[in-house]
């Protein structure tokens, strides 16, 4: 809904019918400094939004997910405002990197990876990649997200992966593979999470430390 064309309400069964699906094997970076290679499967999200028809005035898309307490208890810890949102730049949102996924590791994506769908932003944080979506909204204005709501010093809107900009509890410099042993060694953090040729530009002229 928001500063689109044709708002309305969808089925998955609908969604899927009008996507292409194909394999994505993206690295995923957590904001905890581990790290890992997924597969997913999913279309990109801006099909999704191009079938919505997207308004000029759109600068934004704000993402909600699901939000059930009978069947998810952790949303009772008043650790986050719930239910959980996300946002993300329109141009990011378009960018041909960021998909809808719908399936991992070759089967259908399950509840605790965010079925039926879920974001995923391979530069970014694993954060930003917000599951079981239930509503977009476009928007003119920067959308709240529920980590920086809860603590902006420590995670801003943006998010992307960046070595030189550290957490101010610890360094994201470099990261620890999973499947690499207790005793593994850290590996250095690629900028962009190792997508800087395909994303830097949407950040030209940006002051990185400052738009984290």
């Amino acid at each position: 809904d928001g500063l689109v064309d044709r708002p309305a309400s969808y089925n998955l069964e609908d969604i899927m019918a009008k996507m292409t699906v194909e394999e994505r094997i993206y690295r995923l970076r957590c904001v905890e400094a581990w790290s890992m290679v997924v597969p997913w499967n999913g279309f990109e999200l801006a099909d999704l939004l191009n079938m919505a028809g997207v308004q000029s005035g759109a600068k934004y898309v704000a993402f909600e997910t699901v939000l059930r307490p009978d069947e998810m208890p952790g949303v009772s810890y008043p650790v986050l405002d719930w239910p959980y949102v996300e946002g993300l730049r329109l141009d990011e949102a378009m960018h041909p990197l960021t998909i809808m996924a719908s399936g991992i590791y070759g089967k259908d994506i399950p509840k605790q990876n965010g079925a039926p769908l879920r974001l995923v932003v391979p530069w970014k944080y694993g954060f930003k990649s917000i599951k079981s979506v239930v509503r977009m909204t476009l928007t003119d204005r920067e959308p709240p997200t529920s980590w920086n709501k809860a603590n902006a010093r420590e995670y801003g809107f943006y998010s992307n992966v960046n070595p030189k900009v550290d957490h101010p509890r610890w360094t994201q410099a470099s990261e620890r593979p999973i499947g690499g042993g207790l005793f593994a060694k850290r590996k250095p953090t690629r900028m962009f999470n190792g997508y800087e040729s395909e994303v830097a530009s949407l950040y030209k002229g940006m002051d990185l430390s400052k738009y984290f």
